[in-house]
C-alpha cells in the first residue's frame, strides 16, 4: 500500500512537471508567432514607405565609329597595295566611303532619392558614360536625369530629376550592422521586364561584413569593405538600397556573385557611411580625392607573423613600394610592417586602405613600423591617388629593364619579383637552363628580392655562379662553353 501511494505521489508530480514545462513552452510559441507577425509588418512598412523612394534608371550611350577611310581586303588606303590607282578606282565605286555609324547602348538599373526635391543616389556604373538618362518613379511618372557628381573608385554617383515634394529614403548607420541582422534589398531586377514600375521588394540577412572582392572583378572600383547578404540581388538592382527594418538605408546594392548571371545568394553593398562622407560633394560635383601611400600590402599569418618578430597578427605587411610614391619619399621600405597610421591602429590591410584613403591629400602623417624586428616611426606626406595607380607599377617595370644583358640574361622587376624576359641563345644562361618567365630568388646563396638587388650583385661576380629560380638551381659558367 505504501508503495502504491509513493508511486501515486511520484506520477502525479511528474505529471504536474510536464504540464509546467509544456504551458512554457506553449508560452514561448505563442511568442515566436508574435515575433513573426511583427517582422511580417516591418517589411510591409519598409516596402511602404522606403520602396516609394526607389527608381529605376534607364541610360542611353551612344559610340561613334568615325568614316572616311577606305580599306581595301583588310589594307587601310595609306598601305602599298591602296595606292594602286586602279585598285582604288575599282572599290571606291563598288563600295564607297566608310559611313560614320553610331552604335547605341542601353543599360538599367535602379537608385534611390534621398531629397525631396529630386537628388537619386545611385552606382557610378549605372549611369557610367551616358547621354540620355530617364527615372521612372515607383508611381510610374518619368523624368531626365542630370548627372550631378561621380565617383568611378567608390562606384557611387548622384543624379538630379526635376521634381519636388518627393518621398524620400532615410540615411542610416551602417557602423554597427551584424552577421544575422534582417535587411531588405529594393530595386528593380531584369529593369522593365516586368512591366511595372514598383520596385522589387526581397528579404534576407547580412551574411557577412567587411568583405573584398579581388582586383579581378573590382578593376579600378574600391569594393574592400562591402555588407554581404543573402537577400535576393539581380541585374537591375545595381544601385538600389539595402535597408534595415526600420527603413533606414544601410547599403548601395552594387554586385552579385554568379556563375549564371542571376541570383544565388551573394550580393554585395557598399556601406552607406562609407557613402555619407563623400555625398556632399558629389552633389556639388566635386572631383572625390583619396590618399595615397604607394605600397602593395598583404595580411599576416602565423608564419610570417614569427618570421618578422611580431606577438600578434596585426598590421600590414608591405610588399611593394612604389617608385616615386610617397612611401618610398618617406623611406618605408619591402618587408616593413605598417601597425599605426596617424595615431590609429592597423591591424589589417582593410584599415590600413580607410585610413589612407581617408586621409586629406598633402597632409603630413605619422607611420608606425616595425623593420627587421625593431620599432620605428616615418614621417609621410600623403599624395593624391592616381587614376590608374597600376599605369605606374608597368611605368616602373619598362624602367627596371638593364641596359645590358648579364651573361645572356635580361630581366625586368614586377609584381612577382625580379623576372627573366628574355635569353640570348647560346649564352651561358641559355646552356645553363634558364628559361624566359623564371623568377630569380637568389644568385650564390644571396636573396634577390628587387632589381637593386640583382644589379648589386651581379657587379661583384666572377666564375660560375649559382642561380636559384622558383625552378630550381642552375649552374651558370663565365663563358660559353
Amino acid at each position: 500500500m505504501r508503495k502504491k501511494t509513493l508511486f501515486l505521489l511520484l506520477a502525479g508530480v511528474f505529471v504536474i512537471a510536464f504540464l509546467f514545462i509544456s504551458g512554457l513552452g506553449y508560452v514561448d510559441f505563442a511568442y515566436a508567432v508574435t515575433d513573426d507577425n511583427d517582422m511580417q509588418q516591418a517589411i510591409v512598412n519598409v516596402a511602404n514607405t522606403t520602396g516609394k523612394a526607389v527608381v529605376s534608371i534607364s541610360t542611353e550611350t551612344t559610340t561613334k565609329l568615325y568614316g572616311g577611310r577606305r580599306y581595301y581586303f583588310g589594307f587601310p588606303e595609306d598601305s602599298p597595295f591602296g595606292e594602286d590607282e586602279f585598285i582604288r578606282r575599282f572599290f571606291d565605286d563598288l563600295f564607297g566611303v566608310m559611313p560614320e555609324r553610331e552604335f547605341k547602348h542601353l543599360g538599367l538599373g535602379s537608385g534611390v532619392i534621398i531629397d525631396a526635391n529630386g537628388y537619386i543616389l545611385t552606382n557610378e556604373h549605372v549611369i557610367g558614360q551616358a547621354d540620355k538618362i530617364m527615372v521612372t518613379l515607383a508611381d510610374g511618372r518619368q523624368f531626365k536625369g542630370e548627372i550631378k557628381g561621380k565617383d568611378p573608385h567608390s562606384d557611387l554617383a548622384v543624379i538630379k530629376i526635376n521634381a519636388n515634394n518627393l518621398p524620400y529614403a532615410i540615411l542610416g548607420d551602417s557602423d554597427n550592422l551584424k552577421i544575422g541582422q534582417w535587411v531588405v534589398a529594393i530595386g528593380n531586377p531584369f529593369g522593365f521586364v516586368l512591366q511595372n514600375p514598383e520596385p522589387t521588394v526581397t528579404v534576407g540577412v547580412i551574411s557577412a561584413l567587411h568583405r573584398s572582392l579581388g582586383r579581378a572583378v573590382a578593376l579600378d572600383k574600391d569594393y574592400n569593405d562591402l555588407i554581404q547578404t543573402d537577400a535576393a540581388i539581380n541585374p537591375g538592382n545595381s544601385g538600389g538600397p539595402l535597408v534595415n527594418l526600420k527603413g533606414e538605408v544601410i547599403g548601395i546594392n552594387v554586385a552579385i556573385f554568379s556563375t549564371s548571371g542571376g541570383y544565388q545568394g551573394i550580393g554585395f553593398a557598399v556601406p552607406i557611411n562609407k557613402t555619407k562622407r563623400i555625398l556632399s560633394q558629389l552633389i556639388a560635383g566635386k572631383k572625390i580625392t583619396y590618399g595615397w601611400l604607394g605600397v602593395t600590402v598583404q595580411d599576416l599569418n602565423e608564419d610570417l607573423m614569427q618570421y618578422f618578430g611580431l606577438t600578434e597578427k596585426t598590421g600590414a605587411l608591405v610588399v611593394k613600394v612604389v617608385s616615386r610614391s610617397p612611401a618610398e619619399k618617406a623611406g618605408i621600405k619591402e618587408g616593413d610592417v605598417i601597425k599605426s597610421l596617424d595615431g590609429k591602429s592597423i591591424n589589417s590591410v582593410r584599415d590600413l586602405l580607410a585610413c589612407v584613403g581617408a586621409t586629406e591629400v598633402g597632409r603630413k602623417v605619422k607611420i608606425g613600423l616595425v623593420r627587421e624586428k625593431r620599432p620605428i616611426t616615418l614621417e609621410v606626406i600623403v599624395d593624391e591617388r592616381p587614376e590608374k595607380p597600376e599605369e605606374m607599377e608597368l611605368a616602373r617595370e619598362e624602367e627596371n629593364i638593364p641596359v645590358s644583358p648579364w651573361r645572356g640574361i635580361r630581366v625586368k622587376e614586377n609584381r612577382l619579383g625580379v623576372v627573366v624576359i628574355s635569353v640570348e641563345p647560346n649564352s651561358p644562361a641559355d646552356l645553363a637552363g634558364i628559361i624566359p618567365q623564371d623568377v630569380i630568388v637568389e644568385i650564390n646563396k644571396f636573396p634577390v628580392r628587387s632589381l637593386a638587388d640583382y644589379k648589386n650583385i651581379i657587379g661583384q661576380l666572377k666564375g660560375n655562379v649559382l642561380v636559384k629560380t622558383l625552378r630550381g638551381y642552375f649552374l651558370i659558367r663565365e663563358s660559353a662553353r
